[in-house]
This record gives structure tokens, C-alpha cells and sequence, in this order.
């Protein structure tokens, strides 16, 4: 499929009103070398990363208004995540390090790192898995 690349220009402070705009993307970093492992996994489709603000900072696979659409809907996932598993559970077993939602065809996995959270999806149709585990059901009953 057709892939789509979206990134956040940065205004550098220290020529603020001189028009110099770096891309965050153009810096080598240990956020590419993430997402250059991550691609290495069969069924990776999409990620973006944004600000715990909600700000797209830069995303592939995706169009920038649904980047958006999921930074709003997954920062307030992971506040309600977080808020909730520290009332259910005692420290130190109460820390959220990621969520992960999986249907039959897709698999989301969110990790927020400082100010930063990070979502990946990808695809999990995969067939023979499937039936294999419509064969164990069938097996129980």
C-alpha cells in the first residue's frame, strides 16, 4: 500500500523570526533506530509519536488527521489506564509501561517515555493463527 509520511517542523528557538525550520526527522537518533527495528517485524503497518500534549511530532502509514484522531483518543486511553490501574493494584505493581489492544485483524501497542508516547499497529490477520484457534474451541466443547 501506498505509505504516508508525516512530519512535525520544529522552529529552532535560537533563530526565532529568522526563518530557520529543522525537521525533527532529519536527526539521526535512537527514536529512528527504534522505528527502524520495529519495521523489521512481520505485520508492521503504522506509527506515529506525539507529545503527551497531543502534538503529532511524526508518523508513517498513516494520514496526519488520523495521527491526530489517535493522539486524542490514545493520550486519554493511557491517562484512564494509568489512573486506574494505580486504585487496582499496589505499588510497585501499579506503573502502566504500555497498552496493547488487539482485534482479529489488528494489534495497537502504546508506550508513553516522558513526554513522549509512541503507538505501533499492526497486522495480525494472520489465517493459520486464526484457525488454529477455532480448532482449540472446537476441541474444548
Amino acid at each position: 500500500g501506498r505509505r504516508t509520511l508525516c512530519t512535525a517542523a520544529a522552529v529552532d528557538p535560537r533563530t526565532r523570526g529568522r526563518g530557520n525550520v529543522s525537521m525533527a526527522s532529519n536527526q539521526p537518533n535512537e527514536v529512528d533506530e527504534v522505528i527502524r527495528e520495529l519495521k523489521l517485524n512481520a505485520g508492521f503497518t503504522q506509527y506515529a509519536i506525539m507529545s503527551n500534549d497531543g502534538i503529532v511530532i511524526k508518523c508513517e502509514g498513516m494520514e496526519r488527521t488520523k495521527a491526530i484522531q489517535h493522539a486524542h483518543l490514545v493520550l486519554d486511553l493511557c491517562a484512564k489506564s494509568k489512573k486506574y490501574i494505580r486504585e487496582l493494584f499496589e505499588p510497585p505493581d501499579n506503573e502502566v509501561e504500555s497498552l496493547r489492544l488487539k482485534t482479529n485483524e489488528y494489534e495497537m501497542i502504546v508506550a508513553q517515555h516522558g513526554n513522549n508516547t509512541l503507538v505501533v499497529i499492526q497486522d495480525t490477520a494472520d489465517k493459520e493463527h486464526h484457525v488454529g484457534e477455532e480448532e482449540e474451541e472446537e476441541k474444548k466443547e
